[in-house]
Order: C-alpha cells, then sequence, then structure tokens
C-alpha cells in the first residue's frame, strides 16, 4: 500500500505541503512512545514507527519483510482470522498478548488494533503499549507499606497457628504446601533431614512408614487432589499406637477453590475411651472421668451423662446438664461433615458444633458421634448417641484469619494493578502534551507570534495542574485509606460557606455553565470540618460542571432537617448507567459511558471516605441523559 497518498489537514482545513505534511506525520508517530504499525489483511507489516523497532529489537527493513505473527507469540493463523473478522465487525480490537524479541525476550503487551478502509484498501493500524514496572516514587512507597500490613497480618496468623493445639498444613491450589505449624512437625516427629515436600520422595516414605494403612493415608491425604471440593474425615492409625483425626476441606475465595487445609489432632487418648465405652461401663466412667476429652450420651432431646470435661467446658455443673436441660440453650449450631462405616457395622459421624457457654462465650467443637447399642443402662426406643468433642474454637479462629489474610492479599494485589494502570494512563496524556508542547516552543518560539506561544504554554500549565491535581487526589485517598483524616469541626456558616465555593467553581468554568445556589435554610451556624466539606462540595460540583453539556444549569441545594445538614447537587449531564452506580464510590471506578472524559476514578471514592469521617450519608440518583443528583446528608450538625 502507497503511504505517500495520506494527506494531513490543519485546524482551518487547509491542505499543506505534502512534504511538509509527510515530516510532520512522521515526526508525531515516532515521538509517540507506543509502538504504531499498520497491517494488512494477512498481518503482514505496511509501515511501523521507531518506537516498534525499540520495543522488538528488529530494524524497520525487517520488520518490512516479518508478518505480526513473527513476534507475537500468541497469535496462531486461525485465531487471527477469528481476530481479523472482529476488527472489521467491531471497527477495533483492545486485547493483551505477548510480544518476542530479536534476541528472545518475551513480555506482555497492551494491543489495540483499529480497521481502516481507503480507496478499496483494508488494513488494520496498530498500537502496542509494554506493561510498565512502577512509575512514581509514591506508589512504591505505598507498596512498600502495604507489604508491610501483609507482613505483619501473616504473622499475627502464624502465632495464632503456632498457638493451637491441632496439626495445620496448608496448601496451595496446585498442591505446593504454603505453611504448617510446629505442633503438625511435632505430632508425626518429622526428623530435621526430611523435607515436608509433597514433592520430597523420602517425606512420603517416611509418613508411609508411620501408619498401619500407607494406601488409605496416600489416597486420603498425601494424594489428595487440592482442587478438589470433597470434605475429608479419616482416622489414621499409628505403628507406635497413636490415633490421629484428619479433617481437610477446600479453601474458597469468591466461590473459587484456592487450596485446601489439613487439620490434624491426636484422639488416642479419645479413640481409648470409646472402645473402654463398648467394653465396660465401669471402665468407661474411669476414662471418661479423667480424659481431656468431653463426652456426651444424648438419648433424643435428653442428656444422660456429661464427664468433667464437659463441665469444664460447658461451664453448667453435672447436676445442671442432667436435669431436664435443654439442648438447644447449649448447642446454638451443627454441622455434619461426613459419615463413614466402622468395623463392625456401626456408623461414626463427624460433625462441627458452635456452643454458647454458661457465660456466654461461643465454642466451636470436632466431634465424633456414635451410635451405642441400647443396654439395661438406658431405657426407650429412641438410640444413644456418643458425642466425644474437642475444642477448636482457636483452630477456626485460625481459619477465619487465613480467609481474611487471603482476601486482603487479592484485594491488595488487584488495588495496586489498577492503581498502576490509573498512573500510567493519567500521567502520560498530560506528560505528552507538556513534551510534545515543548518541543514546539524549542523548535519555533522565535518565528510564532507571542499569541500563539501563549497559547502552547497555557497547554503545558494546564497539563502540569491537572498532574498536580491528579497527585492531589492520590495523597488524600492514601491518607483516607490509612485513616489518617480526622474529621475536626468547627462553627462556621454554612450558607455563606456554600456560597463562597459556588462563587469560586462559577468563576473557574468562564460563566459558560451556570451553577444556582437554592439556600433554603433557616440556620445560620452549623458544626463541620470546613476543609472536608469543601473538598466534599468542590468535587461535587466539578462533576457536575464536568458531566453537563455547554450552556446547562447545575442546582445546587442547602437545606435542614431537624438536626442535619442536606446537601442537593443535581446536573443534567449524560448520567450515569445504573450497572454502574453500585459501584461508583469504589475506587478507580468510573462509569462506563465517561471513556472519553479525563478521570481518575478517585473522586466519589474520596468523597464517600469524607461523608464518613462526618458520620454521615451519600445517596445518587441519575438516568442516563437525563442527569444525576447527589444527595449528602450531615447528621447532628446544629
Amino acid at each position: 500500500m502507497n503511504f505517500n497518498k495520506f494527506m494531513l489537514i490543519d485546524s482551518n482545513q487547509s491542505q499543506v505541503h505534502l512534504d511538509d505534511e509527510l515530516q510532520f506525520a512522521k515526526l508525531l508517530i515516532n515521538q509517540t512512545t507506543d509502538a504504531a504499525f499498520c497491517i494488512g489483511e494477512n498481518a503482514e507489516f505496511l509501515y511501523i514507527n521507531d518506537a516498534t523497532c525499540n520495543m522488538t529489537g528488529y530494524s524497520r527493513e525487517e520488520l518490512l519483510f516479518m508478518t505480526l505473527h513473527d513476534i507475537d507469540i500468541e497469535l496462531l493463523t486461525h485465531i487471527w482470522l477469528e481476530q481479523w473478522g472482529i476488527i472489521k465487525s467491531q471497527g477495533s480490537l483492545n486485547c493483551k498478548s505477548r510480544y518476542q524479541t530479536k534476541n528472545g525476550r518475551v513480555f506482555i503487551v497492551d494491543v489495540t488494533i483499529t480497521y481502516v478502509e481507503y480507496q478499496g484498501v483494508k488494513f488494520g493500524c496498530g498500537f502496542a503499549r509494554r506493561k510498565a514496572a512502577d512509575e512514581s516514587e509514591d506508589i512504591k512507597e505505598e507498596l512498600q507499606q502495604t507489604e508491610s500490613e501483609l507482613e505483619a497480618s501473616v504473622a499475627l496468623l502464624r502465632s495464632t497457628l503456632e498457638c493451637t493445639s491441632n496439626g495445620i498444613l496448608a496448601v496451595n491450589f496446585e498442591g505446593e504446601i504454603l505453611c504448617y505449624n510446629q505442633r503438625f512437625l511435632d505430632m508425626w516427629r518429622l526428623p530435621k533431614e526430611v523435607k515436608l515436600s509433597r514433592k520430597c520422595h523420602r517425606a512420603k516414605v517416611f509418613f508411609e512408614s508411620q501408619v498401619k494403612q500407607p494406601q488409605v493415608f496416600l489416597e486420603a491425604v498425601w494424594e489428595m487432589p487440592s482442587q478438589s471440593d470433597r470434605e475429608s474425615y479419616d482416622i489414621l492409625e499409628l505403628k507406635d499406637g497413636r490415633i490421629f483425626a484428619h479433617y481437610s476441606e477446600p479453601q474458597r475465595l469468591n466461590n473459587k477453590i484456592i487450596g485446601r487445609v489439613w487439620s490434624i489432632w491426636d484422639i488416642t487418648e479419645s479413640r481409648k475411651t470409646e472402645e473402654a465405652l463398648r467394653l465396660n461401663e465401669a471402665r468407661f466412667r474411669t476414662l471418661a472421668e479423667t480424659t481431656e476429652a468431653s463426652i456426651f450420651l444424648i438419648q433424643g432431646k435428653n442428656l444422660c451423662y456429661a464427664n468433667p470435661a464437659a463441665e469444664i467446658l460447658t461451664g453448667y455443673t453435672r447436676r445442671e446438664l442432667l436435669s431436664n436441660f435443654n439442648l438447644d440453650q447449649l448447642i446454638k449450631y451443627k454441622r455434619r461433615r461426613q459419615v463413614h462405616k466402622q468395623e463392625g457395622g456401626s456408623f461414626c459421624q463427624y460433625q462441627e458444633m458452635l456452643i454458647v457457654t454458661k457465660n456466654g462465650t461461643e465454642s466451636w467443637l470436632a466431634c465424633t458421634v456414635g451410635i451405642l447399642d441400647q443396654g439395661q443402662d438406658f431405657t426407650g426406643n429412641e438410640p444413644v448417641e456418643l458425642i466425644t468433642a474437642i475444642d477448636i474454637t482457636d483452630y477456626k479462629r485460625a481459619e477465619s484469619e487465613v480467609r481474611h489474610a487471603l482476601d486482603q492479599a487479592k484485594r491488595l494485589s488487584e488495588l495496586r494493578e489498577r492503581f498502576v494502570s490509573m498512573l500510567c494512563h493519567q500521567f502520560r496524556t498530560p506528560l505528552n502534551v507538556v513534551s510534545f508542547s515543548a518541543d514546539l516552543l524549542r523548535r519555533n518560539s522565535r518565528q510564532w507570534t507571542e499569541e500563539k506561544n501563549r497559547s502552547y504554554l497555557d497547554l503545558i500549565q494546564d497539563a502540569v495542574k491537572q498532574i498536580s491535581q491528579l497527585l492531589d487526589d492520590i495523597l488524600l485517598f492514601g491518607k483516607a485509606e490509612a485513616e489518617k483524616l480526622e474529621c475536626q469541626p468547627r462553627e462556621l456558616d454554612l450558607a455563606r460557606f456554600c456560597f463562597d465555593i459556588v462563587a469560586q467553581m462559577q468563576f473557574l468554568t468562564d460563566n459558560q455553565k451556570i451553577i444556582y445556589f437554592d439556600n433554603q435554610a433557616s440556620c445560620i451556624s452549623a458544626r463541620v470540618d470546613p476543609k472536608l466539606l469543601q473538598h466534599i462540595l468542590t468535587n461535587l460540583l466539578s462533576n457536575a460542571v464536568k458531566y453537563s453539556p455547554a450552556a446547562s444549569v447545575v442546582t445546587f441545594e442547602l437545606t435542614f432537617e431537624n438536626q442535619d445538614a442536606i446537601f442537593k447537587i443535581k446536573d443534567k449531564g449524560i448520567g450515569i448507567p445504573a450497572v454502574d452506580q453500585q459501584q461508583i464510590f469504589d475506587p478507580f471506578s468510573r462509569g462506563s459511558n465517561v471513556d472519553h472524559i479525563p478521570g481518575t476514578g478517585l473522586g466519589l471514592s474520596i468523597v464517600k471516605m469524607l461523608v464518613d469521617l462526618h458520620g454521615g450519608k451519600i445517596h445518587v440518583e441519575s438516568e442516563i441523559s437525563i442527569g444525576t443528583m447527589f444527595t449528602i446528608t450531615l447528621p447532628n450538625v446544629l
């Protein structure tokens, strides 16, 4: 394709000389930091700018004999045919891919390809941007602070895990061991020379040598897929006579399995107690009275027996428990985990129970529930349940901490990614304006008139103001997130305060849009934080002006109701789509219909935080192409 046929048109719609036009176009394209190229229907390169050569390591001459398939390692021929169809039908395509340089290095890029048809020739204009590292020291400092907070959370979680009496081990989505506590090592008496890893053959051999039934251990524990959604409760008998109960369940985040947590506890004593109960009542009572496991015998809704450990656990005396005690008063919640058949044909059930002790404390119990054969000591036709329970409250707390840490880690990771992406995008545009305007002034300031020079200086000044405002928003957001902002209310004339803000905003709009202040407040003095309130009102008024058409009216209403101050800011702008209104106050969230209007997505998030500092509420009502109204209520300001 011959690109010499293209011509540029200036702002006065007059044709410029072809050579000057091509030189200017080449300068503009080669000044961009993004790779820019044109490709044909078969993905062959038709044009390449300097940034494309710098990004790939190939010369322009080499690339013109290559196709996009040669540098895009994810682009197969059949995939390109599908993508070219999408580009033709939709006009453009945005995607992420991986490019490979001439020396073999692979990196991730954001790619945009736009469909163009000129004089019967079809081609695509592409832009590729490499995913950059952090571009701001402020970002690095925030990430370091975030990492420190995460390390503190992990340290707290580690302390919690070490305090529990259960052996705990966690594996990730791929089945690799993430962490374990010392109790797990102590229970298994793992030698120091054996590395605890599912890939370590010596570890596998060691565990097989400890249990009586190695195959059961391998299937139920060692080789249990980490992605399995099955809960597992198993009894492991060791060759040294000890008996372990093993329970594992998948850990989920946003309904997706991210790993498994194993909990192992020694039930040797409780098993001995159960066996003794089957063999001899006298031996049962001796063991039951001395074991640390809590034991209950329940027939129907009646408690028939409770050992001393049960008294300590519940806070009730045995007299209270055995005197027509209401079990619903003790057991708040119970969940059956698994039922398995024991030798001899009887069934054993593992349950988790949440009980409320006499002093109101809630405790989680891991319970083994068996059914006893009715003997002469029990009357009635209902079966008798033998419940052996141990307190797993610490484990449940540790489990909750694990989930919280995982949630926090994911949230911080997403926040960091969105934060870096926003900064790269928002800083690049004004910086490009500054660079481009400064370059033009450097080369042409002597030939240009003073008015034209001033216009480019104004562009630079506006870009600097935009960057400054962005940094102010980021710093304020960071302080609010770190809870370093305080609400310091004082008495002020609220109506006058609002009037002054409206006057300032009206001046900044150059009277292109009208801000109407409707003061319906009968009271003059109110207690608010002027700095926080000024930022709230300025941001909302600025948004109302920015998203409204020219010559439109923005209404700002102030009223009082009881002891509350109510602010309503209404515009007749583009509106917020209903699907976006639920997350409009989330950080970096913007309406899906404002991509063409600059913004960080931090403004309303900051406003929400500042309103919360006042103990107030903010509400939004909006319709597309009709307008938007924000209502802020600050309580007890009179």
